[in-house]
């Protein structure tokens, strides 16, 4: 399609051509209905087909075993890191979080709002360069769960094997990686994830809780920030944001079409090698950011020689239709968010241009 930008967001991100046209076509008019999907009441046999359908392409793309839930929520992944503690940290128990970086980091402000919490690990030290290793993780003795957050998008560090914590319950984050690879769920008591990077525009978060974690909450937690409220009405307690729903499914249906979870994982790894290939064959001209062995391939990290360079490449690559390319605020330099959405013809144009850079900079 003609004067498709070359998009890199961290987030809202890209979402797959053919998803968007379909969605179109479908906006005013859905299945021959006289309405939109917006429209129509969360309560209606056409809207609950949809929501269903979600629901089982993700349990069956996720192998998500029996006993667990799939819940549909509101206010993104910022809201979970309230919502995890509200709900399964109890007194006399403590919460264990891995401070891995930027989002690790407030799901941990987060959660001391609402009981005792320990940092089980940290690569804070490494200026977050890295992932922990699993025997790094110093558990305290009555923890309550063990938090990770699976992909931290600003550092462009993502785990490559989840540790085992035996009988404590695996929280995990997942809302920059989710689906960009095979996941065993089954090591997991919760996973959430935010839409908005791989399985569609925002405003519906997924989680995935294990339902013997699901229970009332100790103290008073509002009816919609407790897991149970959501797990008893199957996320039909409220208006659910129906559309962001339906996008998600029809993601999930492009996923499905393109290989699942491990076509994902060959189309990410593939994409996620060319750059990072492409930054350590320059001689050092550009710099990646994270450990070779922590590397992300989701969110490709990397620096310059000076800030004045990395604007330059910022300005010059946004004229030339690539857009998202400057690092977070927070950390500056330069970052590449590759998406399962994000077309290996988009990096290889990325590459092309990073080449050329060097080449009349270097």
């Amino acid at each position: 399609m003609a004067n498709r930008a070359y998009n890199f967001n961290a987030g809202p991100a890209a979402l797959p051509l053919e998803v968007l046209q379909n969605a179109q076509k479908q906006f005013v008019e859905y299945e021959e209905s006289g309405m939109s999907l917006m429209e129509m009441s969360h309560r209606g046999a056409v809207y609950e087909k949809v929501h269903y359908e979600t629901e089982t392409l993700l349990r069956e793309l996720m192998s998500i075993p029996e006993g667990y839930k799939v819940l549909f929520v509101q206010g993104g992944a910022s809201t979970q890191f309230a919502m995890v503690p509200m709900n399964l940290l109890r007194a006399g128990t403590t919460a264990a979080y891995v401070a891995t970086g930027s989002w690790a980091t407030k799901a941990i402000q987060e959660a001391k709002l609402f009981g005792d919490v320990a940092v089980a690990a940290s690569s804070e030290a490494d200026a977050y360069k890295r992932i922990p290793a699993a025997e790094e993780l110093k558990l305290p003795s009555n923890p309550a769960y063990v938090h990770l957050t699976s992909n931290e998008t600003i550092e462009g560090t993502q785990w490559t094997d989840y540790p085992d914590t035996g009988s404590v319950p695996l929280i995990g984050d997942m809302s920059s990686d989710i689906l960009c690879r095979p996941v065993d769920v089954s090591k997991f008591g919760l996973i959430y994830a935010g839409a908005q990077k791989n399985l569609g525009p925002s405003g519906v978060t997924i989680v995935i809780i294990r339902e013997d974690l699901i229970a009332k909450p100790e103290g008073a937690v509002p009816t919609m920030l407790r897991y149970d409220t959501h797990a008893k009405a199957d996320s039909l307690y409220n208006t659910p944001p129906t559309f962001a729903i339906y996008m998600a499914g029809e993601v999930l249906k492009w996923v499905k079409a393109n290989g699942g979870a491990a076509g994902m994982a060959a189309r990410n790894n593939e994409k996620a090698n060319l750059l990072y290939d492409t930054i350590d064959s320059s001689g050092g001209f550009y710099r990646g950011f994270a450990d070779a062995g922590s590397r992300s391939i989701m969110n490709v990290t990397f620096r310059l020689a000076t800030e004045e360079l990395e604007k330059q490449f910022a300005k010059e690559s946004e004229a030339q239709g690539f857009v998202g390319l400057k690092g977070h605020r927070s950390v500056g330099g330069l970052r590449a968010s590759i998406y399962n959405a994000v077309t290996p013809e988009n990096v290889q144009a990325l590459a092309g241009f990073m080449r050329d850079f060097q080449s009349r900079n270097g």
